[in-house]
């Protein structure tokens, strides 16, 4: 049995930054993203031979033996749980996303694997469940299976998962500035900042608070307010990170520019606002009509690439068919 889904990473309008639980990847606060149509992962698991003792794992056409193994193993331990199976599996995905550059590659990743996943061993999850499983392997990933502009509620086990809310047509700039992965990574950065940092209380008391603005804006389709709370929340989120001890920095001084040429534009009277996850990349939340003019504004600052909003992760083979398929939407209550 062969099952192959394909996710798109996601960036987070009001952030994801700190676990309530790290065992059952709990967020110590809600978070709103908005999907991205471009930097797709596609990812195939086939079952193998009960005889075979060990998962694998082959990734951009390499096979995978380090702590990334171990991490998709036990997220597909969790698969077999549900599914009342033994049986080890076969992991190939193509990630397009710079892995490890904070550009969300965890996010479509664990979503594209979710996917794949639960329709390999026959699961036949809800929406709402595919978003919870996709949770316990990356906690951005949780975004991405619904795609969209999606909040991810705070909560226990059951009541955190992601889903879709009303917002107004928006798209992105995504201003490439390293695609080599990062120094310290966000899990390790995370732990830190909890650990560390003086402000991250209050980083958890405000992200609480933009959440609820910010589905408030989305709703009234105020794409001014989305905008501005959307460039206040990240650069709150990179000074709780910068207060840890020892400090963490990882806008660097071409993403302060991008910043500043984001800045620029907005006095001249385009609408555009910057944000950025735990990386030099900057992301640029524009109107659709606009995207075009503020990536030739950004391009020489680096690699430009601009996107709509997101689909839903979906099924796109089974058992070779090559039927498209897309995911169970969550049954009325």
């Amino acid at each position: 049995m062969t099952a192959t889904a394909v996710a798109h990473p996601n960036i987070a309008l009001v952030k994801y930054w700190g676990k309530a639980d790290a065992e059952l990847a709990l967020p110590a606060t809600g978070s709103v993203s908005m999907g991205l149509d471009v930097f797709p992962t596609t990812t195939s698991v086939t079952l193998l031979d009960s005889q075979e003792a060990r998962d694998g794992f082959v990734l951009n056409g390499r096979a995978v033996e380090d702590g990334a193994l171990t991490r998709v193993e036990q997220f597909l331990d969790l698969v077999r749980q549900l599914a009342g199976s033994d049986v080890r599996a076969h992991v190939d995905s193509t990630n397009t996303v710079p892995t490890g550059a904070g550009l969300a590659s965890s996010a479509s990743g664990f979503a594209a694997l979710a996917t794949a996943a639960a329709a390999a061993y026959g699961l036949d999850l809800s929406m709402r469940d595919l978003s919870r499983l996709a949770r316990r392997g990356s906690g951005s990933a949780t975004r991405s299976i619904p795609g969209g502009v999606a909040v991810w509620h705070a909560g226990d086990d059951q009541g955190s998962f992601a889903e879709t809310v009303p917002a107004p047509p928006m798209a992105m700039v995504v201003v490439t500035i390293d695609d080599g992965p990062k120094a310290i990574g966000s899990r390790e950065a995370m732990r830190r900042t909890i650990a560390t940092s003086p402000f991250y209380p209050a980083w958890v008391t405000s992200t609480t608070e933009t959440v609820g603005d910010m589905l408030t804006a989305c709703a009234a389709g105020d794409f001014t307010r989305i905008g501005e709370l959307t460039e206040s929340n990240a650069l709150r989120m990179h000074a709780t990170i910068e207060g840890a001890f020892p400090p963490i920095r990882y806008l660097n001084a071409r993403s302060v520019a991008v910043f500043d040429a984001v800045a620029a534009l907005r006095a001249a009277g385009t609408e555009a606002y910057a944000t950025a996850d735990a990386g030099p990349n900057v992301v640029v939340l524009v109107q659709p009509q606009d995207r075009v003019v503020v990536a030739a504004a950004l391009a020489h600052l680096g690699t430009v690439i601009e996107s709509g909003t997101g689909p839903a992760a979906r099924l796109v083979g089974s058992e070779g068919t090559g039927t498209h398929r897309p995911v169970q939407e969550e049954s009325a209550e």
